[in-house]
This record gives structure tokens, sequence and C-alpha cells, in this order.
């Protein structure tokens, strides 16, 4: 991909500073932390967002995120963590480049997420309806 900072990250032409490599992905630590030890899981082959990315990779990915994760806890002393998948720019999605955010926690307000709002029960079972065609 010509314009993808994941891409020349992966060819070596932009420096990071990596934690973990295999033959599948990289992680690096995050420029932009939301928190210390930020970092994120960047596949070395390039995919647009989760649908693109192939099954056999997608399933590499969790046990990753859980073993850098783990890492990461013990690396800055933090209690617990979030792990961020953002599909499409409507998702805040900055990098059009399959990636993962592991992000540790010391407290909830570092990375406020906001709680939804109750479902209107009237209309949840047909949204679920429309779901489950599509499966």
């Amino acid at each position: 991909m010509g314009d993808c900072v994941f891409c020349d990250i992966v060819n070596g032409r932009i420096p990071s500073i990596r934690v973990y490599e295999d033959a599948d992905f990289i992680a690096l630590m995050d420029i932009n932390p939301l928190t210390p030890g930020h970092l994120l899981i960047i596949t070395r082959d390039h995919y647009g967002a989760t649908l693109d990315v192939p099954d056999h990779i997608l399933a590499k990915a969790l046990p990753l995120a859980k073993k850098i994760a783990e890492a990461v806890l013990l690396g800055v002393g933090s209690p617990a963590f979030n792990i961020l998948i953002n599909n499409g720019p409507e998702a805040g999605q900055a990098v059009s480049h399959w990636h993962l955010h592991v992000v540790p926690r010391q407290n909830p307000q570092e990375l406020p997420l906001p709680g939804g709002a109750p479902a209107d029960l009237t209309k949840l079972p047909f949204t679920a309806a429309a779901i489950r065609e599509n499966l």
C-alpha cells in the first residue's frame, strides 16, 4: 500500500519501538498513547479492517494480545487493560491497516467509555432478527 504508515513501519521505512515480532504480527509502542504502556499489534500484511483479515490470522491475534497484555500489565504495573479494535473511520479507525490496541488502565477515568442508553424493548427483537438473518 502506497500511503499506509503501518506498511511503512513493517517495511522499516518508518522507525518504531517494537516489543514483539513474528511472521504475522508486530507489536509496537503507540506514539500517541492513551495511557503509559499503550501499544498496537499490527498485521505484517495489509488488511483494511477486521472483515478483510483472513480467519487464520484473526485466530492468532487474540492469543497474542493476551500474551502481550500480560507483559504490559507487569511491565507498567497496571491492574487492568482494554483491547480495542476500531473498524472504519466512523468507529475511530485512524489508519486503514488492521490493528488492535492494548491499553493498560489504572482507573476508569483514563479512558472514559460512555454507558449505553436503555434499549427500546419493542424494537430490540426486530434488530436481533435482522442480525440473525445475516448470519
